[in-house]
């Protein structure tokens, strides 16, 4: 599936659901108007209340990120608005109306909104059967050894799956490739994402799918394919009868990596033996040493899609385009099917303000710094030093540069429980501008609201 073949053109019931919220919404500012308007200071501030708890509601409904803010700013907001019809001597009935009126606004504007969501998960997956002969690979050292925690391999036994627990020094590809080769026809992994890479190049050359089971520290991979890291027995799940897609892989110098590649900085701190215990903590730690007035340059060079960028400090390559929050790589993606590479990089000059960095990186928003840039590619190359330090899926690696980077789109097929929920954050966190009016009245008209169209921009 390509970048240009979703978002389509909204149902005709979400139409009239974003119709039928604007109307509501409409009519609803006209009764509050109508019941404070001898009094013009009442006026203002039950319709102004009214008017943006509703669109609150539409943010919290449609915003993972900012849900209990906007929930929070709702409830404030309503509670205002009834306070003015209170105060101006309006009765029980006056309030019951307002509220029924921001409810039923907020409902069908929420049914309206969620579609372009559910259309985005229902076109990246179908329906399969069972597999005949799953196997999953276990790690269970991995994860602080969720394995052994959850009992994964006994419940993988109790659903017909054949687990096979890895030991110290263990060939996992090797392992992967005799599974395939015994007849498996669906291969899993348990444990981190660098092991989650490699047992999907065997299933990709394979041809056979893959199921990720989040039994790693983090698992940025199954959080982005929209499956619940809380609950890596569910994840067994998709063994049975499951929901599959297809979506890119991604190569460094021939090795496959499902997430991304960061070199400079991250590398750097990954490679510190504190990181791994304590990532947030160390991160903050030696963020000032790695970006101050003495820190060592890395020379890293590559092409941009405006000119040659010098001296990166960071240098992120994605399998497919983040939506990110700091300069260490921390955010998701939307999708997984782009046929694209994302590609961030974060240059720092003699003159730069290296505090307005970290600012912005504790705000939550390094893109806004003048050396930040991000675009997308289907292949890169990355010039250094001779031998370059590298986090892979957060492992620290070394590799001979030139760095040479592609993607292979559609090269992997997913299965997820039916259960999951198949949608990453970056994916859930509309723009605010997408879950209010605008969005609603580009609803109505047929169009995307904004909500899934444009999360990967900027083609180099």
């Amino acid at each position: 599936m390509t970048a240009d073949e979703y978002p389509v053109s909204p149902a005709i019931g979400s139409r009239i659901a974003a119709g039928l919220a604007l109307a509501i919404y409409v009519a609803t500012v006209v009764v509050l108007a109508v019941f404070t308007a001898r009094d013009l200071p009442y006026f203002l501030s039950s319709t102004v209340a009214g008017a943006l708890a509703t669109s609150a509601l539409w943010i919290a409904a449609t915003n993972r990120r900012f849900r209990w803010w906007a929930a929070a700013a709702a409830a404030l907001l309503i509670a205002a608005a009834i306070a003015s019809l209170v105060a101006a001597g309006r009765g029980a009935v006056a309030v019951a109306t307002v509220i029924v009126g921001i409810v039923a606004a907020s409902a069908f504007g929420d049914l309206a909104l969620r579609w372009e969501v559910r259309e985005a998960v229902d076109r990246r997956f179908h329906d399969v059967g069972p597999a005949r002969r799953g196997v999953v690979l276990m790690n269970p050292r991995s994860g602080d050894n969720k394995v052994v925690r959850f009992h994964l391999a006994e419940e993988a036994r109790r659903r017909g799956i054949e687990p096979l627990l890895l030991e110290p020094g263990d060939d996992l590809r090797g392992l992967a490739e005799t599974a395939v080769a015994r007849g498996a026809d669906a291969l899993g992994m348990a444990g981190g994402d660098g092991s989650q890479a490699v047992v999907a190049a065997v299933a990709a050359a394979s041809g056979v799918p893959f199921v990720c089971i989040p039994a790693g520290t983090r698992n940025h991979f199954a959080l982005d394919l929209g499956i619940d890291r809380s609950n890596p027995v569910r994840a067994l799940d998709a063994f049975g009868p499951a929901r599959e897609a297809t979506i890119d892989l991604a190569e460094v110098n021939g090795e496959v990596f499902v997430n991304n590649v960061s070199l400079g900085l991250y590398a750097q701190i990954v490679a510190s033996p504190e990181y791994r215990e304590a990532k947030h903590q160390t991160v903050a730690k030696m963020l000032p040493d790695l970006l101050g007035p003495r820190a060592e340059p890395f020379g890293l060079t590559l092409e941009g899609p405006d000119g040659q960028v010098a001296d990166a400090r960071v240098i992120q390559v994605s399998n497919n385009p983040y939506t990110l929050s700091s300069v260490t790589g921390f955010g998701s993606r939307a999708r997984l099917d782009t046929g694209r590479l994302g590609v961030v990089t974060l240059s720092i000059g003699p003159t730069s303000d290296v505090n307005r960095l970290i600012a912005l990186e504790v705000a939550g928003h390094p893109e806004r710094y003048e050396g930040w840039h991000q675009w997308t590619a289907t292949a890169l190359e990355v010039h250094g030093p001779p031998s370059l330090a590298a986090a892979a899926d957060g492992e620290a690696r070394t590799w001979a540069t030139p760095l040479r980077f592609v993607v292979r789109p559609g090269a992997l097929r997913v299965r997820i429980a039916p259960k999951e929920r198949g949608a990453s954050p970056a994916l859930l966190h509309a723009p605010a501008g997408a879950s209010t009016l605008a969005g609603l009245a580009r609803v109505v008209r047929g169009r995307p609201s904004g909500i899934v169209a444009g999360q990967e921009r900027g083609d180099s």
